[in-house]
């Protein structure tokens, strides 16, 4: 008698979970933190039709599951505090979310330097020690693409900040909101949707897109599908090299290669160190050639060598002067000895074929290593560089290849996966560092980056604050008469002030002009918080350096009044002279300038500018020299006063 009721109890517990139709969208997980005096709004997916209620510290909303089988219930602000108990309802199920905070919310996104981690910042072992504050949680939204907007996302979950935990937040945001947690005494959360490398156009949806002076013609352009992708993306590769799409590859003969009377130099331009991807040889895998001539001295021909190149674990065929010289593959350093006789005196060909990286994978095309670890080696003393000039470089057309998803292939992907579902949420504001990727699109970031943070604002129906951080220092100290485009993109971000609630944190002074990632992070996240007192919690504090006014051109000189400079100019140099200027007459030819302090006026002059017409500031990739500050230690922010042509006008994004 006892079998076949204890069948219908297993029959039962096996079946009730298939049953259950309640889900709340992945935002709302115990731990969570929930915007403070802003109507609560809470969503998930049910059975159409079915009521749901939702219950919060007393608050309760009723609603009922639409025909698409998404129901969403807003409930009345609540001050700051917690920890609460959600309760969601339908007729079948009741589900919960524990610990549950009341705070300011912040939404962190961007690209690297925004994903940085705590663990890979400045003193990381002694910041994730002392790490605890329990009233600041991180949910991290997991990369994701998508060619329409999704209605949730496909992981995540909310991470109390500990010594356990915080060496995996953002970076930035851990240090904005430690200022903040400190300062407010409020809980903090952090919502991390950001990804390395990423443009800005990824972030933008395609209705914001269609309706913008800016990128209108984008929508009618863009691949709807990966395979489309795959295929534009071949086409814009063969025209790159061969000048039209429509190149008949198939009657290349890779055979000729081994000639030594091929001529390379029509092949594409790449340093053979570091991702093609950068280099404009966007998410294509497959096998590819790279060639370069070196010159080699008399002594190497009759003696044994070595030719180290970086590390790629892929499959590699090295050819000197058409003559294979080795075949294989390198789990580790690529290191090949060759015998007396390999080389001959003069001129060379070094002819490599490779294929994709195996560990890691997504390293794709190229090598990695150090300069140092480029080279042939004849012994201690002697060796010949390999990464002294740029290589030629050929995708082998005869081989399998593909070409990627990756976040930066498409328009609108990574708004429509990774910012699309977390719309409604409130929040008080975002955070963004990013346009490394845009750079040399600056001009265009003009519009573009406000078309972002305006695209944002109206899905959320929300202005609330948008803080950056402007591009710090990477690459040359180059002049204005080379050209910068990293300080092209930084003008456009000094002119997104002009939207109201906006704010920016400068951050050239603490950058490391050979490392894109600055490791100082700490300083980056106080900054933004300094805006974010000022702007959003009404702190009376400094929370912005020097920034342009005005200039006068009179009497050989140029006489700048700078705004908001914290109580006094400040030139951060135990000599007191202040660098970074230039100055040009009208022909535009600009000359690293003496500049002074002159009460609350810079003064600029150069002996072979008599009567000028423009003065830069900071004008360089890495304008390390600036050290015009305030008084409360914030940098000024780089600017000119002329309206010349920039280098950026002509690119656009396709």
């Amino acid at each position: 008698m006892l079998r076949p009721v204890l069948l219908a109890l297993t029959l039962f517990c096996f079946a009730a979970p298939l049953s259950a139709q309640l889900k709340l969208a992945r935002l709302f997980g115990d731990h969570i933190v929930l915007q403070r005096d802003k109507p609560i709004r809470i969503w998930g997916e049910n059975k159409p039709g079915e009521p749901v209620e939702v219950e919060i510290n007393g608050r309760r909303s009723a609603t009922v599951t639409g025909p698409d089988g998404r129901w969403m219930a807003e409930l009345p602000a609540l001050p700051a505090g917690g920890p609460h108990t959600i309760t969601i309802k339908s007729r079948a199920e009741t589900r919960t979310v524990s610990d549950v905070l009341i705070g300011e919310v912040w939404l962190c996104s961007g690209q690297s330097n925004m994903e940085w981690r705590v663990r890979q910042a400045d003193n990381a072992g002694a910041e994730i020690a002392t790490a605890n504050f329990p009233q600041i949680r991180h949910f991290e939204v997991p990369h994701d693409m998508a060619f329409v907007p999704q209605k949730d996302l496909t992981n995540g979950a909310w991470q109390v900040c500990s010594p356990e935990t915080a060496g995996e937040f953002t970076a930035v945001g851990y240090y904005f909101a430690r200022e903040l947690n400190q300062k407010l005494n409020v809980p903090i959360g952090l919502i991390h949707a950001s990804w390395g490398g990423s443009q800005v156009e990824s972030w933008i949806s395609e209705a914001a897109m269609a309706n913008s002076a800016v990128l209108n013609y984008y929508p009618q352009i863009m691949a709807r599908s990966w395979e489309e992708d795959a295929r534009r993306w071949e086409e814009k590769l063969i025209k790159k090299v061969f000048g039209r799409p429509d190149y008949p590859i198939n009657s290349i003969n890779e055979a000729e290669y081994l000639n030594e009377q091929y001529d390379f130099s029509n092949w594409l331009k790449v340093n053979p160190n570091g991702q093609w991807d950068w280099q404009g040889v966007w998410a294509f895998r497959g096998d590819s050639y790279i060639q370069r001539a070196i010159d080699i001295p008399a002594e190497y021909v009759g003696q044994s060598t070595r030719i180290d190149f970086g590390h790629n674990t892929g499959d590699l065929t090295f050819y000197i002067n058409g003559k294979r010289v080795f075949e294989g593959y390198h789990k580790n350093g690529v290191s090949i000895d060759l015998p007396p006789g390999a080389w001959r005196a003069g001129k060379n060909s070094l002819l490599i074929k490779l294929s994709p990286m195996r560990e890691p994978e997504w390293f794709g095309m190229g090598f990695m290593g150090a300069g140092k670890d480029f080279q042939i080696q004849l012994d201690e003393k002697n060796s010949l560089p390999l990464l002294d000039v740029r290589w030629n470089m050929m995708p082998s057309w005869k081989s399998q290849r593909r070409y990627i998803p990756w976040m930066n292939n498409e328009g609108t992907i990574l708004y429509n996966a990774m910012i699309a579902p977390l719309i409604p949420y409130p929040i008080a504001g975002a955070l963004w560092y990013q346009g490394e990727s845009n750079a040399g699109r600056a001009w265009q970031y003009r519009q573009s980056f406000p078309l972002m943070i305006q695209n944002w604002r109206q899905d959320w129906n929300d202005e609330f604050p948008f803080l950056f951080v402007q591009l710090s220092s990477f690459g040359p100290n180059q002049s204005s008469n080379e050209g910068s485009v990293w300080a092209e993109l930084r003008e456009a971000q000094t002119l997104t002030l002009q939207l109201p609630k906006t704010g920016m944190a400068v951050s050239t002074d603490i950058g490391n002009p050979d490392d894109i990632h600055p490791t100082n992070k700490q300083d980056v996240g106080r900054r933004l918080a300094l805006h974010a007192l000022h702007m959003v919690y009404g702190q009376d504090v400094t929370h912005r350096g020097p920034y342009f006014k005005k200039a006068v051109f009179a009497s050989g000189k140029a006489e700048i009044t700078m705004d908001d400079s914290g109580g006094a100019l400040v030139v951060k140099d135990k000599y007191g002279y202040l660098k970074g200027f230039e100055i040009a007459g009208a022909d535009k030819k600009f000359y690293y300038a003496g500049a002074t302090v002159e009460g609350d006026k810079i003064v600029v002059r150069h002996p072979k500018v008599p009567d000028p017409k423009a003065v830069r500031y900071g004008w360089a990739d890495a304008p390390v020299d600036c050290n015009l500050f305030n008084a409360a230690g914030l940098p000024a922010e780089p600017f000119r006063t002329d309206d010349w042509e920039m280098v950026t006008k002509a690119a656009r994004f396709e």
